[in-house]
């Protein structure tokens, strides 16, 4: 294993996404379909017991978030986390 392997494979967790993480994406996007803003969604004690002010930061950034529920909203939604 040369350096650059070695060095990726220590810092891998801070990439990957935890279950946790993929549940909360997939609960926020089907609580959003279902009509209830996104603001209100991040304040339920189900996203706020499980993710971090980071974590959830983070989710935001997902491409898949950002598909389902339109860049714009997010963008304006992180301004004010």
């Amino acid at each position: 294993m040369g350096l650059i392997d070695a060095i990726k494979s220590a810092f891998s967790f801070l990439s990957s996404r935890t279950q946790s993480e993929e549940r909360i994406a997939q609960y926020v996007i089907r609580e959003h379909h279902r009509g209830r803003p996104l603001q209100d969604i991040l304040e339920d004690h189900y996203v706020t017991n499980r993710l971090s002010a980071e974590q959830t930061k983070r989710l935001l950034d997902r491409p898949d978030l950002l598909h389902a529920l339109g860049e714009n909203l997010v963008n304006e939604t992180k301004s004010t986390l």
